[in-house]
C-alpha cells in the first residue's frame, strides 16, 4: 500500500473534450437528493449556524448542522416550515436517542442524520444506526468517523447509508498528537484504502487545504468532501471576530477542543484564528469554477470522470517515476 497525502499527489491531465470549463457538471447525487457540489461545510460550531445552513439549503448545497448548544428539534421544525431539507448531527448519548424519537413522533423526520463521533467504529454507533433505522426508516444515515476498511465494512453492514472517513486530519485536530492514532498525514491514502471495500458512498472528512484537494478526494473515492478551515473565516462565519495588528480573523476550533466542550477533558482539538476571507457565496462560486476546471483537465464533462485519471506520487524514492491507474 502506498502512503501519501494530498500534497504528495498530482493528477495527470487527459485530452479536453469541452469548449468551455463552464460546460462541466459538478453536481452529485448523494442519497435522496442532488447537490451542486460534492462539498459540505464541516458540522462545527465555528463553521455553520442556522443562517448559513439555510443559505446552503436554498442554494442547492448539502449541509450538516452541528449538534452543540442547539435545540435540534426546534431547528428541524424550522427548516421543515421553510420547505427545506433537514440534515442534523447526532451523537450516541441518551439525549440523541430522545431526539430521534421526537423527530419520529412529531412527524418532522430528517432527510439526513450524521452520527458524528471521534471514533465511529464502535458498538455505540451500531446501536444508534439500528435505532434510527427503526424509528426513521426513510432517513439517510451517515456514520463515522472511521479510518480503516474494516470499519467501513462494519458500518455498512450495520445499516449506514454512507461512511465518514477521517480520524484527526483536520487543521484544528490534534488526535494523532494526543493519542497516537489517526489518518492525519496520510488521509488521502486512507481514503483510497477505504474506498476499495466500500459499496456505499464515502464522505472524506479532513485534510483539505486547497480547492484542488476536492478533485483529488473524488479521484480516490469520495462521493462528498467535508471541509472545515476553507469554510471558516468568512464574514458570515459564526466564529468570534478578532483583530490582531490591524488584521481581522475569525475563531476556528475543533469540536473536541476545550473551547467547544467548555471544559478541559478528553481534548483532541485546538483553536486557531483564520484570516477573514470575504463572503461564503464567493468561495462556493470559486470552488465550483475550480472543480469545473478539474473536470476539464480530466478530459471529462462530469464529476465521475475525475475517477478515470492517472496520478503521480511526488517525493520520496519514486518521485514522478510511476503512474497508477
Amino acid at each position: 500500500m502506498e502512503i501519501f497525502d494530498y500534497d504528495n499527489i498530482l493528477l495527470l491531465p487527459r485530452k479536453c473534450r469541452v469548449d468551455s470549463r463552464s460546460d462541466c457538471d459538478t453536481s452529485v447525487q448523494f442519497g435522496p437528493h442532488r447537490f451542486r457540489l460534492p462539498v459540505v461545510p464541516a458540522n462545527m460550531k465555528t463553521v455553520v449556524d442556522e443562517p448559513i445552513t439555510e443559505m446552503l439549503a436554498r442554494g442547492g448545497y448539502f449541509y450538516v448542522m452541528h449538534r452543540f448548544d442547539l435545540d435540534s428539534l426546534a431547528y428541524a421544525r424550522g427548516m421543515r416550515a421553510k420547505g427545506l431539507q433537514v440534515s442534523l448531527s447526532v451523537g450516541v448519548k441518551p439525549a440523541d436517542y430522545q431526539l430521534v424519537d421526537q423527530l419520529a413522533a412529531e412527524g418532522v423526520g430528517a432527510d439526513y442524520l450524521t452520527i458524528d463521533i471521534a471514533h465511529g467504529h464502535a458498538e455505540s454507533v451500531q446501536r444508534m444506526i439500528g435505532h434510527i433505522k427503526q424509528r426513521l426508516p426513510g432517513t439517510f444515515v451517515i456514520a463515522g468517523n472511521v479510518g480503516t476498511p474494516e470499519a467501513v465494512i462494519d458500518l455498512e453492514n450495520w445499516g449506514a447509508d454512507a461512511t465518514k472517513v477521517g480520524v484527526g486530519p483536520g487543521k484544528v485536530c490534534i488526535t494523532r498528537l494526543k493519542t497516537g492514532f489517526g489518518t492525519g498525514g496520510w488521509q488521502l491514502s486512507a481514503l483510497k484504502w477505504c474506498s476499495r471495500v466500500a459499496t456505499k458512498p464515502i464522505v472524506a472528512d479532513g485534510g483539505i487545504r486547497h480547492h484542488g484537494d476536492i478533485a483529488k478526494s473524488v479521484r480516490f473515492g469520495a462521493a462528498m468532501v467535508m471541509v472545515g478551515s476553507l469554510f471558516a473565516g468568512h464574514e458570515e462565519s459564526p466564529g468570534q471576530t478578532v483583530e490582531v495588528d490591524g488584521k481581522r480573523y475569525k475563531e476556528y476550533y475543533g469540536s473536541a477542543s476545550d473551547f467547544n466542550k467548555g471544559e478541559y477533558r478528553h481534548v483532541e482539538g485546538k483553536r486557531i484564528l483564520e484570516p477573514v476571507k470575504g463572503h461564503l457565496g464567493d468561495t462556493l462560486r470559486e470552488m465550483e469554477e475550480d472543480l469545473q476546471s478539474s473536470i476539464s483537465y480530466a478530459g471529462g464533462t462530469q464529476l465521475s470522470d475525475l475517477r478515470k485519471v492517472n496520478y503521480v506520487v511526488l517525493g520520496g524514492e519514486n518521485a514522478g517515476e510511476h503512474l497508477f491507474m
